[in-house]
């Protein structure tokens, strides 16, 4: 045996029991990404964006329901805690989702969202105290942010870099009609049925969205954990702690101080200001030196890219919450409108959110360019609440729907456009780290637009009326008009005109509070530099194996958007245009082939697997055996 004689010798049986052992594994194999059918990727898509909806309609729908819930339970101070715990608990544990969906699976990640999402809107719907209905809303938090985490890492797996733009639109579509449409759906179930059904009722959409992603989200991807140990291991329950304490003890002293009016020196606020700088700095230790894989993610507060993208985020969501929160109110307490009515006028933000975030995805997938439609249309958000902020009792219709428009559609674009900012400037395989990383800055954002503008009304609200109300009774009645707005209506006319226009100016400063919070959101988004997205992310890496081995996998093609795919089941590719069968074809060179020499033997099992297959491949295509230099004494080939 000479050097140029290749260590695998061309034996039938040999390479029969190798055909045999690699056609098992290829048969087991489960498809990635980009390889599922069409008809797979659509029911996939159906079952996460429904979920997606849904969360986004509990999101609003508890706002126009306040009055009621309030009500019924006689417990009108702890109203705002509906909304808060369930931001809580979306901003504190969204970001884990990003860590699940390698840890986990993608599918056991989304699952797991949906699981807490809905278990949380039954309790909701089941509550029989204020406490419990609030616990319910920090269930169904936990859940619903994952539920937009999950959503778009799945979306950035089968879909390239340029194509993820017009993708993630279609999906705000769903995010935006269910923002939209939880005010007036609440308001009108509330006023048709009673409030627990506007819970109930979402029940078998969440079973559903389970049956859709439980049958068809098979698909694999790197980096899942091996056992559970492992699992838990690299989930960083620790710093998802900590944060939720320091957020929620900001919370309770925004409670304690602004709404229920108690002292700077009182013991619950000094514990709480306290308690949230101390779980501060907890949360940060704890992400630099002891968790493995940390919810904050250092190495990305080291990039200018993703700081500069979680500023944003931060304020957009401060911005677009604080006007969801406290714009139906307006129409409820200064133009003494149902809840159904007031609920209705976020409509059409709802739909200029989805205008806005399929134009964004349309333009990126065709130009393949980010920073000019931000440029141009992030000014939008600005504009819009300016004119929210402009709003008056004799204000026009037009004035009073449209004016809500820019500010949607303009926000929408601008958080399409950052989150493929953050994307193309961070590595392929960081991919879902990146995507929680922008999502925890958006559910703080979240977070501080309720709370902050909750303060900033209670305070002015405040003021307002102790400056308007005076008289032996005046503590009381400021009180009751503070924690209960459905009671303005059942007050002396000129009693109502005061409550009416202390809610006006109070209401006005959160808007103020709005605008400039988009404003700034537009000053830090300028240093975001351009860059060309690709049209095609390249293909996911197969392990190398035998041409016979090769038979069973069949070919992938890199999907462009929801309309540009590969065939379900499609064989059309089973024959080249050469002809021949598909062994031939598939042995068949493509141009001048060499067998590289080996010139050392230390080298790695796909090398040695990628020169055994070439070689074979050369040997059927010159028509000679595998070892062809050993010839007799006559020139011919030995006899087999």
């Amino acid at each position: 045996m000479s050097e140029r004689d290749p260590l695998l010798h061309h034996d039938p049986e040999r390479l029969a029991e190798v055909d045999k052992t690699t056609r098992k594994v290829g048969d087991e194999r489960k498809v990635g990404p980009r390889e599922i059918p069409r008809g797979t990727r659509y029911r996939i898509l159906a079952g996460i964006w429904l979920a997606t909806f849904l969360s986004a309609l509990n999101q609003t729908l508890v706002p126009t329901m306040l009055p009621s819930i309030s009500s019924d339970f006689n417990k009108s101070h702890q109203a705002s805690w509906l909304g808060t715990s369930y931001l809580l608990a979306t901003c504190t544990f969204t970001p884990l989702y990003g860590r699940l969906c390698n840890v986990l699976g993608r599918k056991r990640a989304n699952q797991t969202a949906l699981l807490f999402a809905g278990v949380g809107v039954l309790l909701c719907g089941l509550s029989s105290s204020m406490e419990m209905l609030i616990l319910a809303r920090f269930f169904a938090g936990i859940g619903g942010g994952g539920l937009f985490t999950t959503s778009s890492i799945i979306v950035s797996d089968m879909y390239s870099m340029r194509s993820r733009g017009l993708t993630q639109g279609i999906a705000s579509i769903f995010n935006g009609l269910g923002l939209g449409f939880g005010g007036p759906l609440g308001g009108l179930i509330t006023d048709w049925l009673g409030w627990r059904w506007a819970f109930l009722i979402q029940i078998p959409l969440f079973f559903l969205s389970f049956l859709l992603t439980e049958a068809n989200l098979n698909y694999v991807t790197e980096g899942t954990g091996k056992s559970t140990k492992d699992m838990l291991k690299r989930i960083d329950f620790l710093g998802a702690g900590s944060l939720m304490m320091a957020v929620g003890s900001v919370l309770v002293f925004l409670s304690v101080h602004y709404n229920a009016n108690l002292p700077w020196s009182h013991p619950a606020c000094i514990i709480s200001i306290c308690s949230s700088g101390v779980f501060a700095l907890t949360f940060i230790l704890v992400e630099i030196f002891v968790s493995v894989e940390p919810v904050m993610t250092p190495f990305l507060l080291k990039q200018r890219i993703p700081v500069l993208v979680g500023c944003s985020n931060f304020l957009v969501a401060m911005c677009n919450f604080a006007i969801m929160y406290f714009f139906p109110m307006w129409f409820q307490t200064v133009m003494m409108t149902n809840a159904s009515t007031a609920g209705l006028h976020l409509l059409p933000n709802s739909l200029s959110m989805s205008a806005g975030s399929v134009f964004a995805g349309w333009m990126m997938h065709k130009t393949g360019k980010y920073k000019a439609i931000n440029l141009i249309f992030g000014v939008l958000p600005f504009i819009g609440a300016a004119a929210i902020y402009r709003l008056k009792e004799d204000s026009g219709p037009l004035q009073s729907w449209l004016s809500i428009i820019p500010m949607g559609f303009g926000n929408a674009v601008v958080l399409q456009t950052v989150l493929i900012a953050l994307l193309v400037h961070i590595p392929e395989d960081q991919m879902a780290i990146g995507t929680g990383f922008g999502q925890l800055f958006r559910g703080v954002g979240q977070v501080g637009g309720v709370a902050i503008s909750s303060a900033i009304f209670q305070a002015n609200l405040q003021y307002n009326l102790s400056q308007r109300i005076q008289g032996p009774d005046a503590a009381e009645t400021i009180l009751k008009i503070r924690q209960n707005a459905r009671i303005i209506g059942t007050l002396p006319l000129d009693l109502q005109r005061i409550a009416r226009d202390s809610y006006n100016l109070s209401l006005h400063r959160v808007f103020f509070f709005a605008a400039c919070s988009t404003l700034v959101a537009y000053l830090v988004r300028l240093p975001i530099p351009d860059k060309h997205l690709e049209r095609k992310a390249p293909a996911p890496p197969q392990p190398p194996v035998l041409p016979a081995a090769a038979l069973s996998v069949s070919d992938t093609t890199v999907v462009e958007s929801p309309f540009d795919d590969n065939d379900d089941g499609s064989d059309s590719d089973s024959d080249s245009d050469e002809g021949g069968t598909r062994e031939e074809n598939i042995l068949r060179p493509k141009g001048n082939i060499s067998v590289r020499r080996r010139l050392s033997t230390f080298e790695n099992a796909e090398d040695i697997l990628s020169d055994i297959t070439t070689h074979h491949a050369h040997a059927h295509a010159q028509g000679a055996q595998p070892h062809g230099d050993a010839r007799d004494a006559d020139g011919r080939p030995p006899q087999q």
